[in-house]
């Protein structure tokens, strides 16, 4: 189990927070739903928060019983689940049916197992100093770059050669990026958002400057450096402020 878990998230506007964290004593799930563009018809009667609520339970309700099943298995029992819960009123074969990126780490067997899908990365602290950055970049490789138009995104999105989301389709999972490390062999491990990877895709942050953070002074204290940094610089494209979530899972023994 770890020894500790903190976790803090933020809304980046006054709609709702499309982000979710979930952890319990040896597994933590960072989801960020994808706000859906302006004037898109998703096919879907849900929203994109009822989307990562029902996701993320699923998922919860898995690793909270089940250390054998690999990740990307219980990723993708997860979002048939979740779409079998859509019911007959969604079209879920509309490419822009709602959708979430997913981060998942869990210790099972003396390893840490990590799990990445989307653009939220899984950030390990090896005992010895440093990091390891397990980051899913297929949504930056898109063809002719950014900014993207609507109809790119709709047609790269969760087919071969483009980018990978949960959302109705349970092959997803088996393109997530995934792995583990023996337990012994970390001090630490983080999770967060694409809205707190900003301090390290925008304003010049480490990925050691971001776990010095997480285990110094929090997750809430990384994502209020985020929105200094906002209001301060500005954002490099896309919206000024974005949901931020951080989880930070210390490794060895508890204090006190």
């Amino acid at each position: 189990m770890f020894a500790e878990v903190t976790y803090a998230t933020s809304p980046g506007s006054r709609r709702p927070n499309e982000d979710l964290v979930i952890a319990g004593p040896s597994w933590i799930i960072v989801l960020d739903g994808a706000t859906a563009a302006a004037g898109v018809d998703s096919g879907c009667v849900h929203d994109v928060p009822w989307l990562v609520a029902r996701l993320g339970g699923a998922l919860a309700a898995r690793l909270a019983v089940d250390g054998d099943t690999p990740l990307a298995g219980v990723l993708e029992d997860a979002i048939e689940e979740t779409a079998a819960a859509h019911g007959g009123g969604c079209d879920l074969g509309n490419p822009d049916s709602p959708s979430a990126t997913v981060a998942v780490v869990r210790i099972a067997g003396g390893r840490v197992e990590y799990l990445v899908l989307g653009d939220s990365p899984v950030v390990l602290a090896p005992a010895g100093g440093g990091t390891e950055v397990v980051a899913d970049d297929r949504l930056e490789r898109l063809p002719g770059g950014r900014p993207y138009s609507v109809e790119l995104v709709r047609r790269m999105r969760n087919v071969p050669g483009g980018f990978w989301v949960a959302a109705a389709r349970p092959e997803a999972a088996a393109q997530a990026l995934g792995g583990a490390v023996d337990v012994r062999k970390l001090q630490g491990v983080g999770v967060c958002t694409d809205g707190v990877a900003r301090l390290v895709d925008w304003y010049g942050w480490s990925w050691d400057d971001v776990v010095a953070a997480l285990d110094g002074e929090g997750p809430g204290a990384v994502i209020g450096a985020v929105r200094g940094l906002e209001v301060a610089r500005g954002p490099v494209q896309g919206k000024r402020h974005d949901d931020a979530s951080a989880a930070w899972a210390r490794l060895g023994v508890a204090p006190g």
